[in-house]
Protein backbone atom coordinates (compact mmCIF):
# COMPACT_ATOMS: atom_id res chain seq x y z
CA UNK A 1 0.00 0.00 0.00
CA UNK A 2 1.29 3.12 -0.97
CA UNK A 3 0.21 6.07 1.18
CA UNK A 4 0.63 9.95 0.73
CA UNK A 5 -0.14 13.17 3.28
CA UNK A 6 -0.22 16.60 1.60
CA UNK A 7 -2.02 20.13 3.54
CA UNK A 8 -3.05 21.34 -0.01
CA UNK A 9 -3.07 25.19 1.18
CA UNK A 10 -6.65 26.16 1.38
CA UNK A 11 -8.06 24.35 -1.83
CA UNK A 12 -11.66 25.61 -2.37
CA UNK A 13 -14.39 25.50 -5.35
CA UNK A 14 -16.23 28.54 -5.59
CA UNK A 15 -19.00 28.95 -7.93
CA UNK A 16 -20.86 31.95 -8.50
CA UNK A 17 -24.04 32.85 -10.78
CA UNK A 18 -23.75 31.71 -14.50
CA UNK A 19 -19.95 31.64 -14.73
CA UNK A 20 -17.69 28.36 -14.52
CA UNK A 21 -17.03 27.00 -11.10
CA UNK A 22 -13.07 28.20 -10.04
CA UNK A 23 -10.63 26.74 -7.21
CA UNK A 24 -9.18 29.19 -4.80
CA UNK A 25 -4.72 28.84 -5.17
CA UNK A 26 -2.17 27.58 -2.88
CA UNK A 27 -2.17 30.92 -0.94
CA UNK A 28 -2.49 32.15 2.31
CA UNK A 29 -3.82 36.01 1.44
CA UNK A 30 -0.71 36.95 3.86
CA UNK A 31 2.24 37.64 1.16
CA UNK A 32 2.71 40.58 0.18
CA UNK A 33 1.10 40.48 -3.63
CA UNK A 34 -0.54 37.34 -2.94
CA UNK A 35 -4.60 38.81 -2.26
CA UNK A 36 -4.32 40.78 -6.08
CA UNK A 37 -6.16 40.22 -9.43
CA UNK A 38 -2.46 38.97 -10.45
CA UNK A 39 -2.45 36.51 -7.51
CA UNK A 40 -5.92 35.27 -8.59
CA UNK A 41 -4.76 34.53 -12.38
CA UNK A 42 -2.70 32.43 -10.94
CA UNK A 43 -5.21 30.00 -8.85
CA UNK A 44 -6.19 27.52 -11.41
CA UNK A 45 -2.49 27.18 -12.30
CA UNK A 46 -1.57 26.11 -9.19
CA UNK A 47 -4.00 23.56 -8.71
CA UNK A 48 -2.63 22.21 -11.87
CA UNK A 49 0.16 21.67 -10.39
CA UNK A 50 -1.53 20.13 -7.05
CA UNK A 51 -3.22 17.55 -9.38
CA UNK A 52 0.36 16.80 -10.98
CA UNK A 53 1.74 15.80 -7.71
CA UNK A 54 -1.27 13.50 -6.80
CA UNK A 55 -1.16 11.99 -9.96
CA UNK A 56 2.68 11.30 -10.62
CA UNK A 57 2.69 9.98 -6.65
CA UNK A 58 -0.09 7.11 -7.85
CA UNK A 59 -0.56 6.27 -4.34
CA UNK A 60 -3.55 4.46 -2.44
CA UNK A 61 -4.64 5.95 0.09
CA UNK A 62 -4.07 10.43 0.00
CA UNK A 63 -5.00 12.23 2.82
CA UNK A 64 -5.11 15.84 2.26
CA UNK A 65 -5.39 18.75 4.91
CA UNK A 66 -7.15 21.81 4.00
CA UNK A 67 -9.81 21.03 1.88
CA UNK A 68 -13.07 23.09 1.87
CA UNK A 69 -15.77 20.39 1.28
CA UNK A 70 -16.78 17.44 -0.72
CA UNK A 71 -17.61 19.11 -3.92
CA UNK A 72 -14.36 20.71 -3.85
CA UNK A 73 -13.01 17.70 -3.72
CA UNK A 74 -14.99 15.58 -6.53
CA UNK A 75 -14.24 18.17 -8.55
CA UNK A 76 -10.72 18.53 -8.18
CA UNK A 77 -10.81 14.98 -8.69
CA UNK A 78 -13.09 14.79 -11.70
CA UNK A 79 -11.74 17.25 -13.76
CA UNK A 80 -7.91 17.90 -12.73
CA UNK A 81 -6.33 14.97 -10.67
CA UNK A 82 -7.70 13.04 -13.90
CA UNK A 83 -6.48 15.25 -16.70
CA UNK A 84 -3.19 14.96 -15.19
CA UNK A 85 -3.19 10.93 -15.14
CA UNK A 86 -4.30 9.99 -11.75
CA UNK A 87 -6.20 6.96 -11.35
CA UNK A 88 -10.22 6.77 -10.36
CA UNK A 89 -10.41 7.21 -6.72
CA UNK A 90 -13.52 6.14 -6.39
CA UNK A 91 -13.29 6.36 -2.35
CA UNK A 92 -13.60 9.67 -1.18
CA UNK A 93 -14.76 11.54 1.66
CA UNK A 94 -14.07 15.38 2.82
CA UNK A 95 -15.92 16.01 6.23
CA UNK A 96 -16.95 19.31 7.78
CA UNK A 97 -14.64 19.81 11.36
CA UNK A 98 -14.00 22.35 13.49
CA UNK A 99 -12.27 24.98 11.49
CA UNK A 100 -14.32 27.98 10.65
CA UNK A 101 -12.85 29.09 7.45
CA UNK A 102 -13.73 25.14 6.38
CA UNK A 103 -10.04 23.96 6.19
CA UNK A 104 -11.10 20.18 6.35
CA UNK A 105 -10.04 16.95 6.45
CA UNK A 106 -10.10 14.49 2.91
CA UNK A 107 -8.98 11.39 1.45
CA UNK A 108 -9.47 9.47 -1.52
CA UNK A 109 -9.22 5.87 -1.72
CA UNK A 110 -8.58 3.29 -4.90
CA UNK A 111 -9.96 0.69 -2.74
CA UNK A 112 -12.65 0.93 0.18
CA UNK A 113 -12.21 1.86 3.82
CA UNK A 114 -14.06 -0.37 5.97
CA UNK A 115 -14.90 2.17 8.62
CA UNK A 116 -14.40 6.42 8.85
CA UNK A 117 -15.03 8.22 11.71
CA UNK A 118 -14.85 11.92 12.96
CA UNK A 119 -13.38 12.81 16.17
CA UNK A 120 -14.70 16.52 15.84
CA UNK A 121 -17.08 16.93 18.78
CA UNK A 122 -14.57 15.22 20.89
CA UNK A 123 -14.50 16.76 24.02
CA UNK A 124 -11.17 17.54 27.14
CA UNK A 125 -14.04 15.78 29.68
CA UNK A 126 -13.76 12.75 27.89
CA UNK A 127 -10.09 11.80 28.12
CA UNK A 128 -10.09 13.14 31.40
CA UNK A 129 -8.89 16.46 30.66
CA UNK A 130 -9.40 19.94 30.76
CA UNK A 131 -8.76 22.79 27.99
CA UNK A 132 -6.06 24.93 28.42
CA UNK A 133 -6.48 28.32 30.08
CA UNK A 134 -8.22 31.26 28.07
CA UNK A 135 -9.96 28.33 25.89
CA UNK A 136 -13.49 28.35 26.36
CA UNK A 137 -14.47 24.99 28.13
CA UNK A 138 -17.37 24.20 25.52
CA UNK A 139 -14.96 24.35 22.86
CA UNK A 140 -13.72 20.69 21.31
CA UNK A 141 -10.08 19.43 21.60
CA UNK A 142 -9.26 19.31 18.13
CA UNK A 143 -9.35 22.81 15.80
CA UNK A 144 -9.92 20.74 12.73
CA UNK A 145 -10.44 17.57 12.84
CA UNK A 146 -8.85 13.98 13.44
CA UNK A 147 -10.27 10.97 10.95
CA UNK A 148 -10.17 7.46 11.70
CA UNK A 149 -10.23 4.92 9.07
CA UNK A 150 -9.67 1.23 8.24
CA UNK A 151 -8.54 -0.39 5.29
CA UNK A 152 -8.08 -3.84 5.81
CA UNK A 153 -4.93 -4.64 8.51
CA UNK A 154 -4.55 -0.54 8.93
CA UNK A 155 -5.80 1.77 10.87
CA UNK A 156 -5.10 5.78 9.78
CA UNK A 157 -5.19 8.43 12.03
CA UNK A 158 -5.89 12.02 9.76
CA UNK A 159 -5.07 14.83 11.98
CA UNK A 160 -3.99 18.89 11.26
CA UNK A 161 -3.26 20.21 14.75
CA UNK A 162 -3.39 23.97 15.90
CA UNK A 163 -0.70 25.94 14.31
CA UNK A 164 2.55 27.59 16.36
CA UNK A 165 1.25 31.31 15.01
CA UNK A 166 0.50 34.03 15.42
CA UNK A 167 0.71 33.51 19.05
CA UNK A 168 2.98 30.07 19.47
CA UNK A 169 2.91 29.93 23.22
CA UNK A 170 -0.82 30.00 23.50
CA UNK A 171 -1.07 27.28 20.45
CA UNK A 172 1.46 25.30 22.02
CA UNK A 173 -1.09 23.90 25.28
CA UNK A 174 -3.85 23.79 22.47
CA UNK A 175 -1.36 21.01 20.76
CA UNK A 176 -0.44 19.31 23.63
CA UNK A 177 -4.28 18.38 24.11
CA UNK A 178 -4.86 17.31 20.58
CA UNK A 179 -1.74 14.86 20.72
CA UNK A 180 -3.04 13.90 24.28
CA UNK A 181 -6.66 12.95 22.55
CA UNK A 182 -5.31 11.50 19.62
CA UNK A 183 -3.09 9.21 22.30
CA UNK A 184 -6.57 8.41 23.72
CA UNK A 185 -8.12 7.76 20.54
CA UNK A 186 -5.19 4.85 19.63
CA UNK A 187 -5.39 3.07 22.98
CA UNK A 188 -8.97 3.56 22.90
CA UNK A 189 -8.95 1.98 19.04
CA UNK A 190 -6.29 -0.18 19.08
CA UNK A 191 -4.34 -0.22 22.54
CA UNK A 192 -5.00 -3.66 23.27
CA UNK A 193 -3.52 -5.82 19.89
CA UNK A 194 0.38 -5.27 20.69
CA UNK A 195 0.05 -6.31 17.13
CA UNK A 196 -2.19 -3.54 15.72
CA UNK A 197 -1.02 -1.82 12.42
CA UNK A 198 -1.97 1.93 13.17
CA UNK A 199 -0.35 4.95 11.38
CA UNK A 200 -0.57 9.10 12.16
CA UNK A 201 -0.64 10.67 9.02
CA UNK A 202 -1.04 14.73 8.73
CA UNK A 203 0.06 18.43 9.35
CA UNK A 204 0.21 18.41 13.29
CA UNK A 205 2.13 21.92 13.12
CA UNK A 206 5.26 21.23 15.24
CA UNK A 207 8.38 23.17 14.27
CA UNK A 208 10.80 21.07 14.91
CA UNK A 209 9.26 17.34 15.12
CA UNK A 210 7.72 15.20 17.30
CA UNK A 211 11.10 14.08 19.34
CA UNK A 212 12.27 17.84 19.68
CA UNK A 213 12.51 18.89 22.97
CA UNK A 214 9.56 20.58 24.71
CA UNK A 215 7.70 19.08 21.72
CA UNK A 216 3.71 19.36 22.19
CA UNK A 217 3.65 15.86 20.52
CA UNK A 218 6.03 14.36 23.30
CA UNK A 219 2.49 12.33 24.34
CA UNK A 220 2.92 10.76 21.47
CA UNK A 221 6.14 9.05 21.59
CA UNK A 222 6.64 9.35 24.93
CA UNK A 223 7.10 5.13 26.04
CA UNK A 224 7.56 4.21 22.89
CA UNK A 225 4.07 4.89 21.70
CA UNK A 226 5.18 5.65 18.35
CA UNK A 227 7.80 5.55 15.96
CA UNK A 228 8.75 8.44 13.97
CA UNK A 229 9.03 7.35 10.74
CA UNK A 230 10.53 10.99 9.34
CA UNK A 231 13.33 10.08 11.27
CA UNK A 232 14.60 7.56 9.06
CA UNK A 233 15.37 10.42 6.39
CA UNK A 234 18.21 11.96 7.04
CA UNK A 235 18.18 15.32 9.60
CA UNK A 236 19.07 17.78 6.79
CA UNK A 237 16.62 16.22 4.32
CA UNK A 238 13.37 16.02 6.98
CA UNK A 239 11.96 19.51 6.24
CA UNK A 240 8.61 19.32 4.18
CA UNK A 241 7.41 23.31 4.37
CA UNK A 242 9.37 26.55 3.53
CA UNK A 243 7.54 29.77 4.20
CA UNK A 244 7.56 32.41 1.15
CA UNK A 245 8.82 36.22 1.95
CA UNK A 246 11.00 37.85 3.94
CA UNK A 247 11.49 34.90 6.75
CA UNK A 248 11.60 31.76 4.52
CA UNK A 249 11.58 29.42 7.30
CA UNK A 250 11.65 25.41 6.38
CA UNK A 251 10.03 23.42 8.98
CA UNK A 252 8.79 19.99 8.78
CA UNK A 253 5.25 19.81 10.15
CA UNK A 254 3.92 16.74 7.87
CA UNK A 255 3.86 13.97 10.14
CA UNK A 256 4.12 9.91 10.23
CA UNK A 257 4.09 7.98 13.42
CA UNK A 258 3.56 4.91 13.77
CA UNK A 259 2.76 1.81 15.45
CA UNK A 260 5.66 0.36 16.64
CA UNK A 261 4.34 -3.11 14.89
CA UNK A 262 4.12 -0.88 12.24
CA UNK A 263 7.86 0.14 11.95
CA UNK A 264 9.09 -3.25 13.21
CA UNK A 265 7.25 -5.01 10.04
CA UNK A 266 8.67 -2.24 7.59
CA UNK A 267 11.81 -1.64 8.80
CA UNK A 268 13.04 -0.23 5.68
CA UNK A 269 10.06 1.69 5.29
CA UNK A 270 11.36 5.19 4.37
CA UNK A 271 9.07 8.35 3.67
CA UNK A 272 9.97 10.36 0.47
CA UNK A 273 9.21 13.65 0.59
CA UNK A 274 8.02 14.72 -2.97
CA UNK A 275 9.40 18.54 -3.18
CA UNK A 276 8.97 18.94 -7.34
CA UNK A 277 5.80 21.36 -6.71
CA UNK A 278 7.42 23.84 -4.24
CA UNK A 279 8.12 27.47 -5.18
CA UNK A 280 11.62 27.81 -6.64
CA UNK A 281 12.08 30.30 -3.75
CA UNK A 282 12.39 27.06 -1.70
CA UNK A 283 16.21 27.07 -2.30
CA UNK A 284 17.35 24.17 -0.06
CA UNK A 285 15.24 21.87 -2.94
CA UNK A 286 18.01 21.25 -5.30
CA UNK A 287 16.37 18.54 -7.22
CA UNK A 288 13.63 18.91 -10.17
CA UNK A 289 10.10 20.66 -10.06
CA UNK A 290 7.40 20.41 -12.30
CA UNK A 291 8.04 22.35 -15.33
CA UNK A 292 5.40 25.17 -14.67
CA UNK A 293 6.12 25.78 -10.99
CA UNK A 294 7.71 29.18 -10.54
CA UNK A 295 9.83 32.30 -8.15
CA UNK A 296 6.86 31.76 -6.21
CA UNK A 297 3.73 31.05 -7.49
CA UNK A 298 2.32 28.91 -9.18
CA UNK A 299 2.97 26.34 -6.44
CA UNK A 300 1.07 22.85 -5.85
CA UNK A 301 1.42 24.28 -1.88
CA UNK A 302 3.99 25.60 0.18
CA UNK A 303 4.19 22.18 1.96
CA UNK A 304 5.69 19.10 0.36
CA UNK A 305 4.15 15.80 0.40
CA UNK A 306 5.06 13.04 1.87
CA UNK A 307 4.55 9.15 0.63
CA UNK A 308 5.22 5.82 2.19
CA UNK A 309 5.58 2.80 0.94
CA UNK A 310 4.12 -0.69 2.88
CA UNK A 311 4.73 -3.58 0.33
CA UNK A 312 2.39 -6.73 0.59
CA UNK A 313 -0.44 -4.51 3.10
Amino acid sequence: MRILTLNAQNLRLRRSGDGPPRFDGARDRDTPGDDTPAAAALDLADRRLTAQVLARAGADVIALQEVFDRATLDYFHDHLMRAAGAPAYPHRACLRGNDGGGRNLAVLGRRPWDALQSHAGLMAAEIGRENPPGVAPETPVFRRDCLSLRIGALTLFLCHFKAPWPDPQAAWPVRRLEAEALRWLITRQCGADPGALWLIVGDLNEPEGPGAPGSALAPLVADGFAVDLMARIPAGQRWTFHEPGAAGRYGRPDTLLAAPALAARWPGAVPQVLREGLSRDAARHAGPRLPDVGAHRPHASDHAAVMLDLPGL
